[in-house]
C-alpha cells in the first residue's frame, strides 16, 4: 500500500494512484449523512444510553463534561464528521437531545464482530455486536422511509431518505474480537480460523448495507493492540522473544497483523463482487503503530504513559474510578495534567489529541488503499 506524507491538520496533498486502476477525483462527494458501526473506539454514546453513563473526567478536553465517549474529548469518527463538514454523530441508542438528519452512529463500546458468550459486566463484551448494529439500521432506515411518508412536514431532525444511498458507511471493530481470543488462549493455528470467520462476518455486513443500498465504504482494520497503554503495563523485563521492536506484546500484534491482511483481502474480493460499490481500506494499524513508534516526536510522551487510571504492577483502577490496591490504601483514578501530551487516554482508548494526529492522516489518504481522500471516496476504483 502506498503511503504519503501530510503535515498540518487537513493539510492538502497530492494523491497518486498505483497499478490497481485509476480513480477520478475531479469531484467533491458532498456526503449528506454517516453512519457508523463499530465499538468503543468509534462509539459517541451508545452504551452511556445503554448501560452506565460514562464519568468524568472523560469528555474533560472538548466537551467540559461525559460526552458518552471513552475518551477525554473527540473520537476519529468526530473528526471524520467534523472533516466532511457534518455534526457530530448521535448515537442510535440515544433517545435524548439526537438529531439523525445527518446520520446515526450504531457503534457500541466492548462490540464485537461476532457474537460470544460472555456477559456485559464480565468481560465488557457489549450485546450489540456487528449483525445487531446492522439489524439496527434496518430498522431504523425502515422507520424513517415508512414516518416519511406519513408526514406532512418532514422534521429537520429525521434523515431524508434519498440520502440513504449518498451517505458514507464506515466500520471500527475486530478489537474485541481479538481480545476475546487472547482469553479464550487461541495458539496462531487456532487464531486464523477464527480470523477467517470473523472477517467473513465483517464482509456479510457490508453486502448486507450494499443490498439495501449503500454504495460508498470507509473500513477501518484493527490497530496495534500488543502496544495498548494497559497491555504495556504488564510487560516489566519481557523476554525479547515476547515483544517486537517497539516493546509491545508480539503475539497480539501478530494476530492484529493477520486480521488486517485477511480484512484488506476481502475488500479487494467486495469490489469485484459489489461492482457499484467504493470501498476504502484504512490501514489504522499503520497509523497508529507509526504514532506510537515516534510519540516523542510527535510531541507526545512514551507510548506507555496513561493519563487517566491508576495502573501499577497488578493493580487497575480504571479511568474515573476508586479501587483499593493491593496495599489496602484507596485509589481515585483521575486524570494527568494536560492530557494533549499522552496517547492514551485511559490504557485501552486513545486521547483526543491522539485521534485528531490519526484522523488528520487518514482522511486524506496518507493510510488508505486507494489512497484518496475521504471526500473523494464515493469514486469507484476503475480497472485500467
Amino acid at each position: 500500500m502506498a503511503r504519503f506524507v501530510v503535515a498540518g491538520c487537513f493539510a492538502m496533498c497530492l494523491l497518486s494512484v498505483g497499478g490497481e486502476g485509476v480513480i477520478d477525483t475531479s469531484s467533491r462527494c458532498d456526503f449528506p449523512a454517516i453512519y457508523n458501526f463499530g465499538d468503543s473506539n468509534s462509539d459517541t454514546g451508545g452504551n452511556s444510553a445503554s448501560f452506565y453513563p460514562m464519568v468524568s473526567p472523560c469528555g474533560e478536553t472538548f466537551f467540559h463534561r461525559p460526552a458518552g465517549r471513552g475518551c477525554d474529548g473527540r473520537l476519529i469518527i468526530d473528526f471524520i464528521a467534523k472533516h466532511l463538514g457534518l455534526p457530530y454523530l448521535s448515537p442510535y441508542l440515544d433517545s435524548l437531545e439526537s438529531n439523525f438528519r445527518h446520520g446515526a452512529n450504531f457503534a457500541s463500546g466492548g462490540s464485537t464482530i461476532r457474537p460470544y458468550k460472555e456477559a456485559m459486566f464480565e468481560n465488557g463484551v457489549s450485546p450489540f455486536y456487528l449483525e445487531i448494529q446492522i439489524a439496527q439500521y434496518q430498522q431504523f432506515k425502515s422507520r424513517t422511509t415508512t414516518l416519511s411518508k406519513q408526514a406532512k412536514k418532514q422534521s429537520d431532525r429525521f434523515p431524508i431518505v434519498d440520502d440513504f444511498s449518498k451517505a458514507l458507511y464506515t466500520f471500527d471493530t475486530g478489537q474485541n474480537d481479538l481480545a476475546a481470543g487472547f482469553r479464550t488462549k487461541f495458539s496462531s493455528e487456532q487464531f486464523e480460523a477464527e480470523i477467517t470467520d470473523m472477517i467473513n462476518q465483517h464482509a456479510n455486513a457490508v453486502r448486507n448495507l450494499y443490498e439495501q443500498g449503500a454504495r460508498t465504504f470507509w473500513i477501518h482494520n484493527t490497530g496495534p493492540i500488543g502496544c495498548l497503554g494497559v497491555t504495556l503495563s504488564y510487560l516489566h523485563n519481557p523476554n525479547p522473544d515476547f515483544v517486537d521492536s517497539q516493546g509491545c506484546d508480539k503475539f497480539q500484534n501478530d494476530m492484529a497483523r493477520k486480521f488486517n491482511r485477511q480484512l484488506e483481502q476481502k475488500v479487494i474480493q467486495l469490489r469485484k463482487e459489489l461492482p457499484l460499490s467504493a470501498i476504502t481500506y484504512v490501514d489504522i494499524f499503520a497509523a497508529k503503530y507509526e504514532l506510537l513508534s515516534n510519540a516523542k516526536k510527535n510531541g507526545f510522551l512514551d507510548k506507555a504513559s496513561i493519563c487517566c487510571g491508576y495502573h501499577d504492577e497488578n493493580n487497575h483502577v480504571w479511568c474515573g474510578n476508586k479501587g483499593t490496591i493491593t496495599n489496602g490504601t484507596q485509589v481515585y483514578a483521575g486524570s494527568c495534567k494536560d492530557p494533549s501530551l499522552y496517547i492514551s487516554w485511559d490504557g485501552v482508548h486513545y486521547t483526543e489529541a491522539a485521534n485528531c494526529w490519526i484522523a488528520d492522516r487518514i482522511v486524506l489518504g496518507s493510510f488508505t488503499d486507494p489512497p484518496v481522500s475521504i471526500k473523494s471516496s464515493c469514486h469507484i476504483t476503475q480497472p485500467e
